[in-house]
């Protein structure tokens, strides 16, 4: 069975995509929480996706993330807030999240974000985008490399975490930051920007 984490702390925006998800996640378990520090115990349960605010208790927006990411590392992260700054968006990335929703799009936007992330893919509103796709490169892990060589090479997850001796719920954190580092919207994609830039 799905399950999802809804943080946000307004009732009714919970309320709101608590429906959302139901309408693509009919049979999901959602939790909610109204803060950080309630959003940090509940991922511990390791839920398959994560939509959260960021100006919420408890703690900074971009450490909040940072935090869940490390509580949850193989949670999907889709941020919907109302905070559009560049630099955070960047910094957003940086932290491996799967997206961004302004808070003032239309519902069928949040949808439509949701089914793109459960598919492995990532979604940023248009300038955001542009922004990733022509800012300089982060500088990768070596761990991050390996891993980024190995999907080059076609091995899913479970493969790279049994050649690298790792959990796949680790490789598919490395495999988030590798997207993030390299502005990729998928493992493809990562790929070719890999060779480009003469890492694979």
């Amino acid at each position: 069975m799905r399950s999802c984490l809804i943080a946000d702390d307004h009732p009714l925006m919970r309320a709101a995509l608590a429906a959302t998800v139901a309408s693509g996640w009919p049979d999901a378990t959602i939790a909610e929480a109204s803060d950080f520090t309630a959003a940090l115990r509940l991922a511990a349960d390791a839920p398959d996706l994560c939509i959260v605010d960021l100006a919420m208790p408890g703690a900074a927006p971009v450490a909040g993330i940072m935090q869940l990411r490390a509580a949850a590392p193989a949670t999907h992260i889709l941020v919907v807030s109302g905070i559009d700054d560049d630099a955070v968006m960047m910094e957003l990335l940086d932290c491996g999240v799967s997206g961004f929703v302004p808070k003032s799009a239309p519902p069928g936007v949040v949808a439509a974000a949701l089914a793109l992330v459960l598919a492995g893919g990532r979604y940023l509103p248009e300038r955001v985008a542009a922004i990733a796709a022509n800012r300089p490169q982060r500088t990768l892990s070596a761990r991050q490399i390996e891993v980024l060589r190995l999907m080059a090479a076609g091995q899913s997850n479970k493969a790279i975490a049994r050649l690298l001796g790792l959990t796949p719920a680790t490789v598919k954190s490395h495999v988030a930051a590798t997207l993030a580092g390299l502005a990729a919207a998928n493992r493809t994609e990562a790929a070719a920007r890999g060779r480009e830039l003469g890492l694979v």
